[in-house]
């Protein structure tokens, strides 16, 4: 089975030919990362005018870097939520456009659930049941899988996302959008010491699998910035703001490092609670563009080891939005039986 795979659900274009659920024959992403980086985020109009041009050049690579017609593919598979409205909106209706105008049937996916996929391409299905992390620009979040389509979320985050907190404190140290590939970098220079500063690491209840991440990126703000000038009492002289050292490369550095060393520890932290709770998990399945961190793909590398638990992870390329993961996951919803008629709508929050 040949399925085109389409993705717009943030600031990438892709477009994916996947043959049988695992065999990537194309994978063609757009980004978006110059238009967005003035404002330090992602700008929900400016997305989806981007997506309406870069549609149909995206398509048409991925089938000429297939080596196929447009003939040939059996199915659509599109992801259809979560993500901001406008541009999903562009990449489901690219998808309608397709299976009315080809015949053929078309499928919505989850874009969270589909990052799980990511690392299941180009291999054997692993076992389960499996704990997933998801860890992206918005979204960390537990499941039990006991299938690849048969998810239940066990956590998520309350506030800021893992990739979110990356992006904001990247902004805040000035290192431009997206943030935490910079910090990455950052945090691997030979001089970098991750324990200059003592970040918070969220834990919220003991029990809690649920994450929590604007505490430490307030923290962080405080200690590149300084903190805010208390209000003054009445009938006393307004106080001094306080004062804080030269924001340094060296400094910078140091806090990337130390602020990153308390992100994943969060991370891991809450990992840790999940196969102490349920037990019985077989595999650890990681996906989402923070999966591409250098500290994160050593620490999930150590947990499997020590839970004597496989680790799936995505190569590089497939950590970022795609439309292969799309593509994969869609063709495992078709052979279920499961397909979407044209009245498939753009969903901004994800199913569980």
């Amino acid at each position: 089975m040949i399925v085109l795979g389409v993705e717009s659900s943030c600031d990438e274009t892709a477009a994916s030919i996947v043959e049988n659920g695992r065999v990537v024959r194309s994978s063609i992403v757009a980004s978006q990362y110059e238009l967005h980086e003035e404002f330090g985020g992602v700008v929900p109009e400016i997305a989806s005018r981007a997506h309406e041009q870069h549609i149909l050049p995206v398509l048409k690579d991925a089938i000429d870097q297939a080596g196929i017609n447009l003939s040939q593919v059996d199915a659509i598979a599109v992801g259809h939520r979560p993500g901001l409205i406008g541009s999903l909106l562009v990449g489901l209706s690219a998808a309608k456009a397709l299976s009315w105008s080809l015949g053929v049937p078309m499928v919505g996916v989850d874009h969270v659930h589909a990052h799980l996929y990511a690392g299941i391409l180009g291999r054997e299905l692993p076992a389960f049941p499996a704990l997933g992390v998801v860890i992206s620009g918005g979204h960390t979040s537990l499941y039990r899988m006991d299938s690849e389509m048969n998810l239940t979320r066990l956590g998520a985050t309350i506030d800021d996302a893992i990739g979110e907190a990356f992006d904001k404190v990247g902004a805040i140290l000035g290192l431009g959008h997206p943030g935490g590939p910079r910090i990455d970098e950052l945090a691997q220079d030979p001089g970098a010491n991750d324990r200059a500063f003592d970040f918070p690491v969220s834990r919220l209840s003991k029990e809690s699998l649920d994450f929590s991440y604007s505490g430490i990126k307030t923290s962080v703000l405080y200690t590149a910035k300084g903190r805010p000038a208390p209000p003054a009492l009445k009938g006393k002289p307004p106080r001094p703001k306080q004062e804080v050292p030269e924001l340094t490369y060296e400094r910078k550095r140091d806090i990337a490092a130390s602020f990153q060393r308390a992100a994943v520890k969060a991370l891991t932290v809450k990992i840790g609670r999940a196969f102490e709770q349920e037990g019985d998990f077989k595999t650890l399945i990681v996906g989402g563009g923070v999966s591409a961190n250098t500290l994160v793909r050593s620490e999930m590398t150590r947990i499997a080891l020590e839970s004597n638990v496989e680790l799936i992870i995505p190569e590089m390329a497939h950590c970022v939005d795609n439309a292969a993961m799309i593509a994969g996951l869609g063709t495992k919803l078709l052979q279920s039986g499961h397909t979407d008629d044209f009245s498939l709508s753009a969903i901004p929050t994800t199913a569980c």
